[in-house]
């Protein structure tokens, strides 16, 4: 049940992302074919950050530290691009226009993540 609402809180927090950030888009031909891609963009960058980003985490600590944790934005918008050219490659109706599309996004994703994650109860997401 955890796993369904944090995918559920992904896959919104995509959704509002792509009505903020230009350059990250979502399409589909209908309502439904547009939120089965939110939920499988969802899944993907959901498993992007679970496989990759403590990786990245454990290489990278030396720039994370350097940099005052400033390093975690790129790796952010670069496992949102990762996340894009997944999807594009199993012909999904979702995109990111470059770098700084993908960098703001990601920050804006973070952010309404944690903020619908904050109303929801813990006993709801399995926590």
């Amino acid at each position: 049940m955890g796993f369904l609402i944090r995918l559920a809180i992904t896959a919104v927090a995509l959704w509002i992302t792509t009505l903020i950030v230009p350059g990250v888009d979502v399409g589909g031909r209908s309502g439904a074919n547009t939120v089965l891609t939110l939920i499988v963009v969802a899944l993907i960058f959901g498993i992007v950050n679970a496989v990759l980003k403590p990786v990245i985490r454990v290489i990278g600590c030396v720039f994370y530290l350097l940099t005052l944790g400033l390093f975690a934005l790129v790796v952010n918008a670069l496992l949102f691009l990762l996340t894009d050219r997944i999807a594009r490659a199993l012909d999904l109706p979702f995109s990111i226009d470059g770098f700084w599309a993908a960098f703001w996004g990601a920050i804006v994703m973070a952010v309404v993540t944690w903020l619908i994650s904050i109303a929801v109860p813990d006993r709801l997401e399995g926590r």
